[in-house]
């Protein structure tokens, strides 16, 4: 039965409800040891019929097998059963500890084992004596006596055989020996003794002789007087002592042990020598072996320690001191279970003293996971996941449930959401309200988002089309939080379909286009549009005569205008209105040498339209009425004229321009004076053509007075001097962080004129997307040009900072912001000319702003930039240029176009140099011979199919920026077309042959390092050397998972490197040697 184990009758004894572990069982009995009856001490616990400790492991046992039994047998018992329980419960706590630093014994001699004669060295021969006998068990044992108590000046030496030390520093020696009480002995002289002295000797080998070494002190070293506890006379049995002692540090192969006798009436019963050790233990998850005490009691000895199997360190190094007692202290370090196992705790099946419990590491059973090291325990899959072995960190999704990027393994694997429910349209002339509900099935995920398309139809080709940009989806079309959106700007009387897209956070993983509900409406009569720009006729001093042109759209019969005016310093607070029935109107009563806000706007049967943009205007001084108009009388004839002569020039150049055409020839001035003279667009001037540079710089720069601007550190160095970063605080307008190129001490004129041409060229552009122009100070030193600041940088370096951290989405966003600037450059007829990720700032909302305009018209020589290469006496980027104009320095906007096709594959591979390693004449040679680069990695079809277009040779086939812009616009819009993605091994349906960048020939690596190096990914080279990666037939089986599992998390940089593991093993396989 089970109840017949002591330690189950201990487990009842104690009240566990299950049996403790054999060393807590031990430790338990020697607590109930410590707490009996002992001697004449009174009892801490009074167990009934109990009176020696024998009692309590013979009686007690079989009472309490009884009692399960019968109870009624030990009822006794069960009273002290309850008071043992309180302090025993503390006890459970303890044992394990004191299992752990318990100390262990290691025996070198023992007598008692003797079963022949010891025949140790004695001197002289009348002393010790060698006598059989026998012990309380009656088991044959050798002693030796001596008793020449009657005789004085006794010296009687007994000398052990040699004992080897096995590397000890410290051993013990326990002596267990009878005395005869002098004072029992009749007529003896005073010489008679009680005590003996020992000693030991050390030696390299067994070398010693009944002569040598000499009986004497000196060289046997005294390690103490022994005297015993209880001696015997006559009348008594003999009482045995036990003594123990220890000496150290040894130094040499063995020893000898020696007792000398000065005159005692003594037997030797037994000698054992020993040194104690901390057995092997397991604290912490990790293995320390077997260690020997130190040389003194109170030394400390370090054991190293390892990790048991499947563990990996947390904190190093990882130690355990081994006390002078043989008992283990604290530990320092830990391991902890690696990711995919598991603490095993089992319980010891070893016999006798060995530790508490074996831990060790196992492996996470199939259906179950770790995604971390650490202590923890493995969990079940996450729902709709799952594993296909043991030992898994990561539970693999069930087909159709993705994890998104930002999931952590321990999340569950979810779906795309359904389609939206309950879409409500209300339409009001030419704008629409859409609201709906949630969808049906969420996917499992709470970061719902809801894309609108927009799509105009015309029934009469039975067909729909994407709406253009000017319908305006509030507050946004993609990535919406809220179920309603406002839309506005749609064209009257016209068919629109929408369709409202659901999206999560695993939508992108999907193959399947996201489920949507789509509407279809009519808009009704529409309001007209805004009145274009409103042109001053005339003013006096209190009167101001204006005109404009109709509505583009006037959506109906324009019934009146509004005209809306106030003076600018007062605001619209007290703005005065009056209608017009023409597009011309006389307002009266205004206050002399004012200036005023104006703004217009038209009234049809379906209400006003939107006003114009504000236009200010001022009145003149108070003059003569007939003065005035003799003084505007002239000015009335000149621009008349003026208006005549235009409009001949225009005839004249039109006609021209028809004759060119015919011929099939193209005027590029032609064309440029054309856009000149567009109606209402502002046009580039070259600052070069002023005869005075400072005339140039007063018309489109702004002066700041020195006091406004501080300068707070050098940012980096420019073509010039100094660029800093500091404040700006110009009065009335709050403080702002700004960007500051300062002209560097002993310029020329010729440089400051160059340098400030800079500021002359930005003065004159204003778009969100080109860098903008705070001022210049020029009255004071250093000449300065003070810019907006951009905290990002430079767009190649940013990039390469932040290598596959972006989404295709935000990338393209950053190209179309791009391109807008250069759309508003080329609309002005400015061609930028050095166009390239490096001439590209980003602020802190990734919006990219083109900059650098130094180099746009002179492109001076500096040998120290390679980028930039001698051709027809200048400097040209060879790698972002268009072939015409390294040939022919034909700079124009189709040029650029080129060069925006080289900044989109700078973007979509994070910074890459264009052409990578090849030299500017192999440039040359190969986009001559009609090569192109290949698409990047992971780089959308559409995109690369873009850039392919803007690498046309034949100049004016290029798109234009604003085509650029259109095309980038609808891949937004269709995000499901940037899913696809074409290998940089195909030619994406291109005419023209594709450059194929060299695979490293991993041959000529010597170390993961270098690889790392050659890849740009040098920042994990200690991710994979701590992980032991570092051969490379050991990467070459490394897969996704790990890569995650040592730290490579980004997505882009995981491809990056898997990628370069595959070429690494198609050289591997194609060098393997053949067997013949």
């Amino acid at each position: 039965m089970l109840m017949k184990d002591p330690d189950n009758i201990l487990a009842i004894l104690l009240g566990f409800e299950k049996l403790p572990p054999p060393a807590i069982a031990r430790s338990a009995v020697w607590w109930l040891r410590k707490n009996v009856n002992k001697g004449s001490k009174k009892p801490k616990y009074s167990l009934r019929n109990d009176k020696a400790l024998s009692n309590i492991e013979q009686r007690h046992i079989p009472l309490c097998a009884t009692r399960a039994v019968s109870p009624t047998s030990c009822a006794g018992y069960t009273e002290k059963q309850h008071e043992l329980h309180g302090e025993a419960a503390q006890l459970v706590g303890e044992t394990a500890d004191r299992a752990m630093r318990k100390s262990t014994a290691e025996t070198l001699m023992d007598t008692k084992w003797a079963t022949t004669e010891l025949a140790w060295t004695s001197h002289p021969e009348t002393g010790w004596e060698e006598v059989s006998g026998y012990d309380d068990a009656m088991n044959p044992i050798r002693t030796y006596q001596v008793c020449n108590v009657r005789e004085s000046n006794q010296n009687n030496w007994l000398r052990s055989d040699f004992i080897p030390r096995k590397d000890v520093l410290r051993v013990y020696v326990e002596m267990k020996f009878t005395v005869r009480d002098c004072n029992s002995i009749p007529n003896i002289p005073g010489s008679c003794k009680e005590t003996f002295n020992l000693f030991y000797y050390e030696s390299d080998s067994d070398s010693a002789t009944e002569t040598s070494p000499f009986w004497m002190e000196n060289p046997y070293v005294k390690v103490d007087t022994i005297a015993p506890d209880e001696s015997f006379s006559m009348l008594e049995s003999g009482r045995v002592n036990t003594k123990v002692r220890s000496f150290g540090p040894l130094s040499k192969v063995g020893f000898y042990l020696a007792f000398q006798d000065l005159g005692a009436c003594m037997s030797l019963i037994s000698v054992r020598v020993f040194y104690k050790k901390c057995s092997t233990t397991i604290a912490n998850f990790a293995v320390f072996p077997e260690t020997a005490t130190g040389a003194e009691a109170t030394s400390l000895v370090i054991a190293p320690g390892t990790c048991v199997s499947n563990a990996l360190e947390v904190s190093v190094p990882l130690k355990l001191y081994c006390n002078g007692d043989g008992e283990w202290m604290v530990p320092v370090g830990s391991c902890t279970c690696a990711n995919g196992f598991e603490p095993a705790m089992k319980d010891t099946q070893c016999q006798g003293e060995c530790d508490i419990k074996d831990t060790q590491c196992q492996a996470c059973s199939p259906g179950t996971f770790k995604s971390k090291q650490g202590e923890g325990f493995c969990t079940p899959c996450p729902p709709n996941s799952r594993t296909s072995s043991g030992a898994a960190s990561l539970c693999s999704c069930r087909n159709g449930y993705y994890r998104s990027d930002t999931d952590s393994p321990d999340n569950a694997c979810t779906t795309i959401p359904s389609a939206p429910r309950s879409v409500i349209s209300n339409v009001n002339e030419t704008s629409l309200v859409l609201e709906w509900s949630e969808p049906r099935d969420s996917g499992g995920r709470g970061d719902i988002f809801y894309n609108i398309i927009c799509k105009k139809c015309l029934p009469e080709r039975g067909m729909c089309s994407r709406c253009d940009d000017n319908v305006d989806i509030s507050p946004r079309h993609l990535g919406l939080t809220q179920r309603r959106v406002t839309v506005r700007n749609l064209q009257a009387h016209t068919q629109y379909s929408f369709e409202i897209q659901a999206v999560n956070g695993v939508s992108n993983k999907s193959p399947y286009t996201p489920q949507f509900s789509a509407v279809n409406i009519t808009t009704n009569q529409a309001a007209p549009s805004a009145v274009p720009t409103v042109h001053l006729m005339g003013a006096t001093a209190s009167t101001m005569s204006l005109s404009w042109l109709p509505p583009e759209k006037p959506n109906g019969i324009i019934l009146d205008y509004e005209i809306k005016y106030h003076e600018k310093d007062q605001g619209e607070a007290i703005a005065h209105t009056m209608t017009a029935q023409r597009s011309s109107a006389r307002i009266e009563g205004l206050r002399t040498g004012t200036p005023y806000v104006v703004q217009v706007r038209a009234r049809t049967v379906a209400g006003y339209g939107r006003y114009s943009s504000p236009a200010d205007f001022s009145t003149n001084l108070k003059s003569d009425p007939e003065k005035s108009l003799q003084e505007q009388l002239p000015l009335i004839v000149g621009s008349a004229t003026a208006s005549l002569v235009f409009i001949i020039a225009v005839v004249v150049i039109a006609i021209v321009c028809l004759r060119k055409q015919r011929n099939g020839s193209e005027s590029e001035y032609t064309e440029k004076l054309q856009q000149y003279i567009t109606p209402g667009m502002k046009v580039y001037i070259d600052p070069f053509t002023y005869e005075d540079p400072n005339e140039a710089i007063r018309e489109f720069a702004k002066e700041i007075d020195i006091s406004c601007v501080k300068i707070e550190e050098v940012i980096g160095a420019g073509e010039f001097g100094e660029v800093c970063r500091g404040r700006c605080k110009l009065p009335g307008r709050r403080e702002i962080i700004v960007a500051i190129k300062t002209l560097k001490v002993g310029y020329t004129d010729r440089q400051r004129r160059d340098f400030l041409s800079e500021a002359s060229i930005m003065g004159q552009f204003d778009h969100p997307n080109i860098i903008r122009l705070e001022g210049v100070v020029t009255k004071s030193r250093p000449v300065m040009i003070v810019t907006e600041f951009m905290e990002n940088g430079a767009l190649d370096s940013f990039l390469r900072l932040n290598d596959g951290q972006f989404t295709v989405i935000q990338l393209v966003g950053m190209l179309r912001g791009i391109a807008a600037g250069m759309k508003y450059l080329s609309d002005m007829n400015y061609v930028h000319r050095d166009l390239a990720a490096r001439n590209i700032l980003v602020n802190s909302n990734l919006v990219c702003k083109v900059s650098d305009f130094g180099l746009s018209r002179f492109l001076e020589d500096d040998a120290m930039d390679p980028t930039y290469t001698s051709s027809l006496g200048g400097k040209i980027p060879i790698r972002w240029t268009a072939p015409e104009a390294i040939a022919y320095r034909k700079f124009t906007s189709a040029s650029d176009v080129w060069s925006y096709g080289i900044v989109m594959w700078e973007v979509m591979s994070y910074g890459e140099r264009p052409y990578w390693d090849m030299s500017n004449q192999d440039v040359i040679n190969a986009v001559e011979q009609d090569y192109r680069l290949p698409p990047p990695m992971d780089c959308p079809t559409a995109l690369h199919q873009l850039m392919l277009d803007c690498w046309v040779k034949e100049r004016n086939l290029r798109p234009k920026f604003s085509q650029i812009v259109a095309t980038l616009d609808k891949l937004i819009r269709n995000a499901a077309s940037l899913k696809v993605v074409t290998s940089s091994t195909q030619s994406s349906g291109a005419s023209q042959p594709l450059l194929d960048r060299c695979v490293p020939d991993y041959t000529t690596f010597t170390t993961v390092g270098d690889w790392l190096d050659a890849i740009k990914m040098s920042r994990y080279r200690d991710n994979f050397l701590n992980a032991g990666f570092a051969s490379f037939d050991l990467v070459a089986q490394m897969t996704a998972e790990d890569l995650l599992r040592i730290g490579v998390t980004l997505a882009g940089h995981q491809k990056k490197i898997l990628g370069s593991i595959q070429d690494m093993r198609l050289q591997m396989n194609q060098t393997l040697p053949v067997q013949v």
